[in-house]
Order: C-alpha cells, then structure tokens, then sequence
C-alpha cells in the first residue's frame, strides 16, 4: 500500500527536500567514455522523492521523524518505508539521497617506497557539511563544532597546503573534504606539483651534473607545493559542477546553519563519500600481493596497476617496422610530451603543461610533410608524443629500453639530434629559449654537434617575425624533459625549446586550473561550436610560428636546403587542434578523422590527459588519428582493405598504417564520406621497464601504480539527531540504520 502511494507521489527526479538539482551528465566518464580503464567511475542514477514523505521525512539513510515527540508513530513510519524499499527495489534509496552526478576524487598512487593520494573507509565516510569560505571558518570543523566529523565543503582558493595540513591534523573531526572550483583561477597560481618534477629520475645525479642534481642550480616549478605528492586518510573530491555545489550551500544554509555560532538543531544536512583503495604501502607491497593472487587463486584480486599507456609516433619517410634501421642510418628526433595531471583523477586539462607543445608538434608534421623533397631527403625525422612523462618519464624511459635492446625500429645509434618542445604557449615575448645540457657537452664532438643544432634553429627563426630564439647560458641545466632519459644512455646532441629561461612562467603546472583560458585561449560571444572551431585565435597564431620555425628546423637538420623558406604550419590547423583538445572534443573535425567505433570518445567537453592503466586513452587516440589524418594520404582502398591492405599488392603494412575514418561530411551535411588514410602513425608501448623487469623497487625506472577501487561516488541527504539512532549505527561513518 504504501509502495503504490510513493509511486503514485513521484515528482522531479532532480529536486529532494526542495532542492533543485542539475540534470546528470551523461553516464560513465568525463568526455564521455573513457573505455579501457578497468575501475571507472559507476553510472550515476536519479534521484526520485514523494512529495508526501519530503514534507514529512527529516533524516536519511533509514531514519525518519514524523513527529519528534512521538517515537511510536517513528517507528511506525520507518517500518512502513522499509516495507516500501523492500516492494520497490532502491526506490527508497532514490528517495532519500542527492547522487553528485559530477565530481572527481583524489585516488590512490603508489611507488617504489610511498603511497599518495586519498581514499575513504571501506563502507564510504559520512559528515555533516560545513562550508569554508575563509580560514576564520575552519574553527569550527576543528575545534568548536559540536557534531563532528564534519565534511568540509572548501572554496577553491583555500585549497592550499597550509589549509590541507591543518585539515590532515585533526582527521578525527574530518571526514572528507569537497573542493569547489575557483572562479576565476587563484591569481597567485596553483600547482600541486613539486617544485623540482621527476627528482632522481633526469641525467643529472650525485655521478653526473651533481651541482644540478635535485634541481640545486633552482627550482623550475616554484609555485609547487607538492600536495599531489602527500597522502590523505580521509576521500577528497572536486565538485566539477557551479549548480551541484549550490545545490549542497543551500542545503548547508537550510539545515546547518545557525545564528550566533550556536548549534543548529537536527536534521542536518550531511554527505558521504565512497572511494576506498585496494592498494597500500608501496607498488612492492601492491604488486607482489597481485602476483601471489594471481598465482593461486581462480579469480584473483588484483589491488593495483602499473600507470601505462602508448607513445605515438611517426616517421617523415616509411621504414620496414619489422627489422631495425642501419647502423649509419641517421633519424633527427622531435619529440614533446603528451600526458599532465592534477590532484584529482582524470582531470589533467593540461594546456601549458602538455597540449599546446604536442598541438605545435602536430602542426609542425604537417607542415614538414608538405616539403616537396620531403621523401628524399637524407636523414629521416621521427616525431614523438612520449605518454607517462609526468610520472618519471614512463614513456621516454621505455622508448630508451626499447632502442637498447633491439625492441624498436630506430636505435639510439641512428639518432643524429634530438629537438624536444617543453611549454611553449606562455611566452612573455616573441622569445623562445634553447636549453641545453652542459655536461654532454663537455665532450668536444657534442660541442659542435649543439653548436650546429643551435645555429640551425636560429635561422630557421630567422624569417619568422612572432618568434626570437634565445640561448642560454652554458652552466644551466636543462628542465625536466624527456630528452634527459636519452642523455641517460647516450650522449645526444639535443635542445629543449620552451617559453622560460629559468623557472616555469605557467603558475597553474599539472593543476585543475591549466585550462584554455591559461593560454587566453577565448573565443567572440555569439559564436556557434563549429565557428569556434575554425576560429583562428592569437593563441593559434602564436604556436603555427613555433610550429614553423620548429618544421623549417626539422627540414634543415634532415639536410634539406631547397625548400626551407617555403615551410609554413597551418594556423587553421593549431585552431581546430586547440579547440578540440581544450574546449569541446566532439566537433567536425575529430569526428572526420577518427574511426568509427571512437565516436563514443569524444565529449562536449575538453579531453583529459592523465594517463591510463591499460588501453590508450582517448587523448592518445585522438593524437595518433590527428597525426595520421595531417601527414598521412588517403587512398583508394575499400573498407576491407584498408582494414587488411595484405590484399593489395601495392601495400605495405611494415611500412604503413592504415585507418578507416569516418570522413568529412557530404555536400547535404547528412551522411559522412569515409575514406582510407595510409600514414606511418603507430602506437608503441609506454610501460615503465620495471614492470617488464619485475624490479617494482627500482630506483632507475618509474615504479608509479594506481590502486583499484570497486565503488567511487558522493551523495548528500538529512541526517538524525544523535538520540534517535538506533545502537547498531556506525559511529565512525555516520551510516544511518533503520529504526
């Protein structure tokens, strides 16, 4: 009976106790589905409530008050809703929970010796919500409030060290911590980075470069305060929508706050937090635990994964990938990083960090490919994007390992220079810096190989007016780049070209707050998303002249010289890049360059750039298609062909690769006109040599894994005062138990 009247009562799916809540997102990850991760975040449901119990109900979680002085009429009503739960499934649930729909949590890392990061108790942790605003209102949560443990609801330009320390201290009282966005972005910088990233894992140690080891010549990050690196008892979430985090003030202001500083009376307005971790200790401890699993157990457990992913690259002219290049063939080597990250998992927007250098990169193969002699010229180029940087050079380290034993095509010995784009968007000027190492070059043959590197860039930039290359002093060491991981096993003649000459000028390194506006990436008010799209911004401008002067480099140091001028990267194509990895990714052009099964990867927001456990992530597709589609050719091949060219005599599939895309649109706009793109973009593995060595405590490789999880979310409701629970709750996580 009471089951037909809740159902017969259903309003709004999205209002509870008055409270409008936002329509959820689409169901699974942010940029709609990022397929192949093995623990992603659960399908969100809606919320239904019954007019008739909202008026009449007052706690959550299996508590109900009708009448606070009538306990029998208490008991009567919460067996009635039990009653009802048991006739319609979760409906009760439904009821009497707030899911947020769009958060993201701090998760679990794990390395040789530490673990990072966050994670809540197994069953989730529960609190009352408290809101800071300022650091005055911290007292409360530590100290004064009567009702702890309280889940601190913190304004994003709090979400400092200082601030996280002083929460870390007192987890007795903490039960979580939700971060809203700052809006606009701290002006003072954000970085949850350290200041000298990748530590012990560059060239520079006690044994070579020690004045620059554990970056003692400066610190390049020096907004950093390292709270990434720290590790938290208690979940951590970032409320990713202004609504969602409306939503839970007025509840907070409703329920949980009173005049004067007194204590405000029951019901309270409370949240819980789900996002328990499998792992712990270290990546020995987790991995060692996993094998034993997975040795004597049918269905074993595994409690965390090595950070792995895939490099994409290419080559200027096509080579056999099924043997190894020549000894005296030579490979000039253009290479930048692909990966970020931030405090909170899988929201690594990345802009200075990682995307405008690879979206310059792109551009530059384009532009390189389009050289008349470009196939004939005497030193092939191979272009890079290295994934897992962010995490001690996961992918450069493997392509080093790879080459060293014969295991990728092009060998160190081929390599004859080595050009790499750190952050380039956030140049104070036209200038942009050559970095160099100086104790290779201490070997005279390295000398003069830098020093032709160097000549070169210079008049390649020469005809470009938007951009100065600058050197640097010999005694400075080089930034964290991947080039590093090369000159570990070799001495490489290399540059790393980037917008600082010292410390990094992005204040928002490998945070939330790396985002389009950080490179004034903005767009006219009005536009349409496919204007937008091919609208050229200054930003654009700014980086096809990088990418210019880059590609006009690349053609002299391959030993091109007739055709040098003429090299131009296209800004249109920085554009479209820019928009579609910064601003929305589901747009024409991604859709016309990815096949048909990727569709689902592309969100109406931008990609994110943390790297995965397992299969690529979207960000990864999405750069490989970009680089085939821009320096590739289509041909004339059928679908079946192209998807098994061993059918045509005339293809090669050691020399190439080949793409069924979905095409442009059609002249009406209504069906697409799929093609086959021949290019030689290829994936190669970025997983860290230790996990293929089993050496998980190595101090030579990265050992970073991810902890497991089975359950990651975060939902508000009413709780009971304290004298209507009943004995058996839970008093360490506020789990409410029916009456």
């Amino acid at each position: 009976m009471v089951a037909s009247t809740s159902a017969s009562l259903r309003i709004d799916s999205r209002k509870f106790h008055g409270y409008e809540l936002p329509a959820p997102g689409a169901p699974g990850h942010r940029d709609g589905a990022r397929v192949g991760l093995e623990r992603p975040l659960p399908e969100k449901v809606g919320i239904e409530a019954s007019a008739q119990l909202r008026g009449k109900m007052a706690t959550a979680g299996g508590g109900c008050v009708a009448d606070p002085g009538s306990r029998s009429l208490l008991r009567l009503l919460s067996f009635c809703v039990l009653l009802a739960g048991l006739c319609e499934g979760n409906s009760v649930e439904r009821k009497i929970y707030i899911p947020l729909n769009k958060t993201a949590p701090c998760v679990r890392l794990l390395n040789a010796t530490h673990q990072i990061g966050c994670q809540s108790s197994i069953s989730g942790d529960t609190g009352v919500i408290h809101v800071v605003e300022k650091e005055e209102d911290l007292q409360w949560v530590l100290t004064d409030g009567p009702n702890p443990p309280y889940v601190v609801l913190l304004e994003g330009t709090l979400f400092t060290r200082d601030v996280m320390e002083k929460l870390k201290g007192r987890s007795g009282r903490i039960a979580g911590l939700a971060v809203s966005l700052a809006k606009p972005s701290p002006a003072s910088g954000f970085s949850p980075s350290v200041q000298c990233p990748n530590d012990g894992f560059g060239v520079y140690s006690n044994s070579y470069g020690s004045q620059f080891a554990h970056c003692r010549a400066f610190q390049w990050n020096k907004v950093g305060d390292g709270l990434a690196y720290e590790d938290f008892s208690f979940p951590i979430f970032l409320l990713e929508d202004e609504n969602e985090t409306n939503v839970i003030k007025q509840c907070y202001r409703d329920h949980n706050l009173s005049p004067n500083g007194s204590a405000p009376a029951f019901p309270l307005c409370a949240m819980q937090l789900f996002s328990h971790m499998h792992a712990v200790v270290s990546t020995v401890t987790c991995m060692r635990r996993s094998l034993i699993q997975s040795s004597f157990s049918i269905s074993p457990e595994i409690v965390c994964d090595p950070l792995s992913d895939y490099n994409v690259w290419s080559l200027l002219k096509p080579i056999n990938t099924s043997g190894t290049l020549e000894p005296d063939d030579r490979v000039v080597v253009a290479a930048t990083r692909l990966d970020s990250r931030s405090f909170f998992w899988n929201v690594a927007p990345g802009a200075e960090s990682a995307v405008a250098s690879f979206i310059t990169q792109l551009a530059a193969a384009e532009a390189l490919q389009k050289a008349p002699d470009a196939a004939t010229l005497p030193r092939n180029v191979m272009f890079v994007f290295f994934q897992g940087e962010t995490f001690d050079y996961i992918g450069s380290s493997r392509m080093v390992y790879d080459m060293e034993n014969g295991k990728f095509p092009v060998q160190l010995e081929n390599i004859d220079s080595f050009v790499e784009l750190g952050q380039v968007a956030l140049r104070n000027s036209l200038e942009l810096w050559m970095h160099t190492d100086p104790m290779s070059q201490k070997n005279e043959t390295v000398l003069n190989q830098v020093e032709v590197l160097l000549s070169t860039l210079e008049q390649s930039g020469a005809g470009v007016p938007t951009v100065v290359l600058r050197r640097l002093n010999q005694s400075q060491p080089l930034p964290p780049s991947s080039l590093q991981r090369f000159l570990r096993a070799r001495n490489v003649s290399g540059v790393v070209l980037a917008d600082h000459s010292d410390s990094f000028h992005n204040l928002y390194y490998q945070s939330i707050y790396d985002t389009a506006e950080n490179i004034n990436v903005t767009y006219p008010a009005g536009q349409s998303p496919e204007e937008d799209l091919n609208f050229v911004t200054d930003t654009a401008k700014a980086l096809a002249g990088v990418a210019t002067v880059l590609a006009r480099a690349l053609y002299r140091l391959a030993g091109g010289a007739s055709f040098n001028d003429t090299i131009q990267a296209d800004p249109h194509t920085v554009t479209r890049l820019l928009y579609g990895f910064l601003v929305r990714a589901n747009n024409s052009w991604f859709q016309s360059i990815l096949r048909p099964d990727l569709r689902s990867y592309l969100g109406d927001g931008p990609l994110q750039h943390y790297i995965a456990v397992s299969s690529p992530t979207n960000a990864t597709y999405v750069v490989q298609y970009a680089l085939a589609n821009l320096t590739g050719k289509v041909i004339d091949l059928t679908r079946e062909q192209c998807q098994d060219p061993s059918q045509v005599p005339t293809e090669n599939k050691d020399l190439y690769e080949y793409t069924w895309v979905q095409g442009p649109l059609n002249a009406n706009e209504t069906d697409r006109l799929p093609r086959c793109v021949r290019s030689t973009a290829r994936l190669a593995r970025a997983l860290s040599p230790a996990f293929e060595l089993k050496q998980w405590g190595s101090t030579e490789y990265s050992t970073w894994t991810e902890s497991r999880w089975k359950d990651i979310r975060a939902r508000i409701f009413l709780i009971a005062s304290k004298e209507l629970e009943t004995p058996d709750q839970n008093p360490d996580h506020g789990t409410l138990k029916w009456l």
